[in-house]
């Protein structure tokens, strides 16, 4: 697998920054000075001072994101603070303009502390019509995320849900492929954090309304100590959490251990935990997503040597990518252009058989769209909408943003 370290090194240090702001109208004459300046913005003001919706309208708040961290924890990297996390953050409003047209901006904050950071961003939402909370350690995140729900303006931490819904969306499409039943399928993941606890919770449709989304038969945990059971004295509170819709039979062990008879191995970890053997211990044909990156739990070559049916990871140099700019583009460019305020569980699920809709030609090496599919991101904004609608029409006012 090729190391572009020294590549991307070289493009970062010549464009010394990936975005920039542009103008929508020139400046040229003393009018356009005045229309767009003083003394014309006044009225804007004005209008926006007597109604705030108006915002939406008269400025960029419609179609702009921020994109937040504090740097806790980027990419596989890391505790590395803001500064560092800059540049994965000028990546992501790269990706938010070129794939939805969304105008995004990076914001790095100079603080990990959870009440801090959640004033903060607060504090700067009247600008924005979304927050994407990204590379924010667990279990901070989590809390995070939750008690941003009521700001009125989404607000997505896309390690959990990003990831958790392209997984859906791949899952659904091995399931097609394999001609195996979702709701049949006993599914191990491996790695406990952010990633992991979402994926687990969308799995299994964890406060989700069965009608639109049908859970897998069994998920069971394991983190770096094994299989996470309820006897375990040394679980937080979140992996206790976790324990209410996973590992029902209370089974111990490794992970070597839990993936005899598995259907599904989904790696949110960290690289070469699989062998051959493990994946030849498991039921027949498994369906194996190792996303570690920029190592996988398992090579594609030595999954499929043990019998895989398909094999998906997060790199961009093998078949089936499972990555998140399936997802968040669009995503948001629905919920702006509804003007949602949150992001529902619905959504998630419209937005994760969008994403295998559009898979049209499916085979084993072709599960998922490629992630420069630019009609991806259409697609699932306009499920995302319907979805919302749909809630709007149910009265379905959900108390989690899972």
């Amino acid at each position: 697998m090729k190391d572009y370290s020294r590549e991307s090194l070289a493009l970062h240090e010549k464009l010394k920054g990936k975005i920039f702001i542009s103008l929508k109208k020139d400046l040229k004459s003393k009018k356009d000075l005045t229309l767009c300046y003083s003394p014309g913005v006044a009225e804007p003001v004005r209008q926006i001072a007597n109604d705030v919706e108006k915002v939406w309208d008269l400025t960029i708040k419609g179609n702009t994101v921020a994109v937040v961290t504090d740097g806790s924890a980027i990419l596989g990297l890391g505790n590395l603070g803001p500064e560092a996390a800059l540049p994965v953050m000028e990546g992501k409003a790269m990706l938010f303009k070129k794939f939805a047209g969304i105008n995004a901006f990076p914001i790095c904050l100079a603080t990990q502390n959870t009440e801090e950071i959640i004033q903060t961003i607060k504090n700067i939402s009247p600008v924005f019509g979304g927050i994407n909370l990204e590379d924010i350690s667990s279990p901070r995140c989590f809390e995070i995320e939750d008690r941003l729900q009521t700001l009125g303006i989404p607000v997505f931490h896309d390690d959990q849900h990003g990831t958790a819904i392209v997984v859906l969306a791949a899952m659904v499409n091995a399931c097609k492929l394999l001609n195996k039943n979702l709701g049949h399928l006993n599914v191990v993941i491996n790695g406990a954090g952010a990633a992991g606890l979402a994926i687990s919770k969308l799995l299994m449709c964890h406060e989700i309304d069965k009608t639109v989304c049908t859970p897998v038969q069994q998920i069971v945990m394991c983190d770096s100590k094994g299989i996470i059971h309820k006897d375990r004295s040394d679980l937080n509170d979140f992996k206790r959490e976790i324990l209410k819709y996973s590992n029902p039979l209370n089974t111990k062990g490794t992970l070597k251990d839990a993936l005899r008879n598995a259907d599904v191995f989904i790696g949110v970890s960290m690289a070469n935990q699989l062998t051959t053997e493990d994946v030849a211990s498991m039921n027949k044909e498994p369906i194996i997503f190792p996303l570690a990156n920029p190592i996988p739990e398992i090579s594609p070559e030595k999954a499929y040597k043990g019998g895989a049916g398909v094999v998906g990871t997060g790199r961009s140099d093998v078949p089936n990518q499972i990555n998140n700019v399936l997802a968040f583009p669009g995503i948001f460019k629905g919920a702006l252009e509804i003007r949602a305020r949150r992001i529902t569980p619905r959504m998630k699920v419209a937005a994760a058989y969008a994403i295998a809709d559009c898979v049209t030609d499916l085979h084993r090496d072709n599960i998922v769209p490629s992630i420069l599919d630019f009609n991806v991101a259409e697609k699932v904004a306009q499920a995302v909408k319907d979805a919302y609608l749909e809630d709007i029409k149910n009265m379905e006012t959900p108390k989690h943003a899972l």
